[in-house]
């Protein structure tokens, strides 16, 4: 069973504006729904806090407290396709460094769940 990491945006969950939390991604991650395409082990759920300065640092950080690399790492559809847009980081950006820090795919986007 592949293992992931998930990223989502912390504010946009705390706001209550279309995902009350992560349960979505978590989901979606157990039945292998959406862009998982088929059932994953879920080894940290990291939320990016404003303005996500500690992002690339806090997904190293559970990857050395889990002792597990992941064999993706997605950001989640409430970051990737959030509206309003996140003033302070493009997804894709996020996407590009974490992928060069950690050599590991990045998907933007876990769910079509509305």
């Amino acid at each position: 069973m592949k293992k992931v990491i998930l990223v989502g945006c912390g504010a946009y969950m705390d706001s209550g504006y279309g995902c009350p939390g992560e349960w979505r991604c978590l989901k979606a991650a157990a039945l292998g729904d959406g862009k998982f395409g088929e059932p994953v082990q879920v080894i940290a759920f990291v939320r990016c806090e404003c303005p996500g300065r500690t992002i690339v640092s806090n997904v190293g950080m559970a990857i050395k407290l889990s002792g597990i690399k992941p064999d993706k790492i997605y950001i989640t559809s409430c970051m990737a396709g959030a509206k309003p847009k996140c003033p302070y980081n493009d997804p894709k950006e996020i996407a590009e460094m974490l992928k060069e820090k950690f050599g590991v795919e990045v998907e933007l986007g876990t769910h079509d769940y509305h």
